[in-house]
């Protein structure tokens, strides 16, 4: 079993080390990790974000710990070499096109959501994002109008394959929960939302036991924080995924809380590939500090270790070890404790 480790910018590679030091302690027998520069560091050391080597590690391995990208030195780079640019390389070179994003309040913490306690202890909700398709991969560029002025354009759109692709991924995830599946979309006004709303019903035929309930997002984004516990499984794509999952993270109480998985079409020998990564960013004005909580990151590493390696045992162990840290008051500086990036990945390990 392999994993390829990037850990990349920022807080990325702080995070990263202390869920490498929780996936070492279980001492799994067989098991490889292998590092490799992607983002911001690789492109100040190879020329590029995603340098052939990297891809080369990743495709080999059976998943991915992914850190995160960013670093402002790199914001005045053509937008094909700047850090963000890797993570995008990666999800289309890997065909890596479902995320999941689990977003549940964990038992004591339901006062640190910016929602009524109440309302933040009934989240426990799964959004399934597309990742290949809408406006992040479509055409796009700038033109000039006829009268003079300057137009930008970035064109959405799904086909009828990619949309059913993801649709199964989230039906089987419902099936393995309450079997419950919202689909977001905004098929009162756009033509790509018309097409996914169809093909999401057709698919729904293969699935009697789950119930389908179709929203517009604006609603879905009301809802959230209104009453996120109707939710269970939210399926949307790539544009409305990025925001409301971002939005679910706050509901809960803090990004730093959060892991996501984004999976392909390759089976390992174990389970599916893909890569794991916290939903945060590179976070470059506390890079270095010691300061990031790891705790998303360490929840990924558990994700990895379910969906490609097949261990979920051992993934079970490690979500439970975090419970429990958050539960005894062990908490970074996004939840208004004290505790540090490697104060908080020790006390995983010990409670582990």
């Amino acid at each position: 079993m392999k994993i390829a480790v990037l850990a990349g910018d920022g807080i990325g590679p702080e995070v990263t080390r202390e869920a490498v030091g929780v996936i070492e302690r279980l001492a799994i027998p067989g098991l490889e990790m292998t590092d490799a520069l992607v983002g911001g560091v690789a492109y100040k050391a190879t020329g590029h974000p995603l340098p052939p080597e990297t891809l080369e590690i990743a495709r080999a391995s059976d998943g991915i710990l992914f850190g995160a990208v960013g670093d402002p030195d790199c914001d005045s780079l053509e937008r094909h070499l700047r850090p963000e640019q890797a993570i995008l390389g990666l999800r289309k070179a890997l065909t890596l096109f479902a995320n999941l994003r689990p977003a549940k309040v964990f038992a004591g913490l339901e006062g640190h959501s910016a929602l009524r306690p109440e309302v933040a202890g009934a989240i426990d909700l799964v959004i399934v994002r597309e990742l290949n398709g809408d406006v992040y991969f479509g055409e796009k560029g700038f033109r000039t109008a006829a009268n003079g002025d300057r137009e930008g354009y970035d064109v959405m759109s799904y086909s009828d394959s990619e949309v059913r692709r993801i649709a199964h991924v989230a039906f089987r995830t419902a099936m393995g929960r309450a079997r419950r599946l919202c689909s977001v979309d905004k098929a009162n006004v756009l033509e790509t939302s018309q097409l996914w709303r169809d093909v999401v019903i057709e698919v729904a035929q293969e699935y009697p036991e789950v119930a389908l309930e179709h929203m517009y997002v604006d609603n879905a984004a009301m809802q959230l924080v209104r009453a996120p516990g109707k939710f269970d499984v939210v399926l949307t794509g790539n544009l409305f995924g990025d925001i409301l999952s971002d939005q679910a993270s706050m509901c809960v109480g803090s990004i730093g809380l959060l892991a996501s998985a984004s999976l392909g079409e390759r089976e390992t020998a174990h389970g599916t590939f893909g890569l794991y990564e916290p939903i945060h960013g590179s976070a470059p004005d506390i890079a270095g500090k010691g300061l990031a909580n790891p705790m998303a990151t360490i929840l990924s590493a558990a994700m990895l270790l379910r969906h490609s390696l097949g261990l979920a045992a051992e993934a079970d162990r490690i979500e439970a070890a975090v419970a429990k840290t958050l539960a005894d008051g062990i908490l970074g500086g996004d939840l208004g404790g004290s505790a540090g990036t490697t104060e908080i990945g020790d006390a995983v390990l010990a409670r582990l």
